[in-house]
């Protein structure tokens, strides 16, 4: 047996008679049992170009919702190669019409801006509501358990 300060910012400082190898153990196993209870947030990357297709500007805003659905942020790069970084209003018009499509799903975290030769845009999914239900009130003539006297 040790003894072993449980709470030493306390006053006074709290300390306990203990073995001091297993609440080292059950701490450990504390700790990782709150970690595993953590969500890990994942930035996934879609990126676009300015000549993008319909085709797979729809595929791509497809994946960004269901990355959106699966919890996790999503960052929108528009690519830019030689002298295309000289337009960028179609790299804004393209963040815009990718946000357009995916508002009602999403909270935008960061607006388009330009870096370097990429502009990019992040969102992250929109915060899930829990509802509580209303408890069922009892039927009358339901009998009520009581404690015996």
């Amino acid at each position: 047996m040790d003894v072993v300060e449980v709470s030493p910012t306390a006053n006074p400082p709290v300390c306990r008679i203990m073995d001091y190898g297993k609440y080292k153990f059950m701490e450990a196993k504390r700790e990782h049992a709150a970690r595993a209870k953590q969500k890990n947030i994942v930035l996934k990357e879609v990126k676009f170009r300015p000549r993008t297709d319909d085709h797979d500007f729809d595929f791509k805003v497809k994946h960004i919702l269901r990355f959106l659905e699966d919890g996790d942020k999503v960052k929108v790069v528009v690519m830019f190669r030689g002298r295309e970084v000289v337009h960028r209003d179609i790299g804004f018009r393209i963040i815009e019409d990718v946000l357009g499509r995916v508002a009602d799903k999403c909270v935008i975290e960061k607006t388009a801006g330009i870096d370097g030769r990429d502009m990019h845009a992040i969102i992250s999914p929109k915060p899930v509501e829990v509802v509580k239900k209303p408890k069922a009130p009892k039927p009358e003539g339901t009998p009520v358990a009581t404690k015996p006297s």
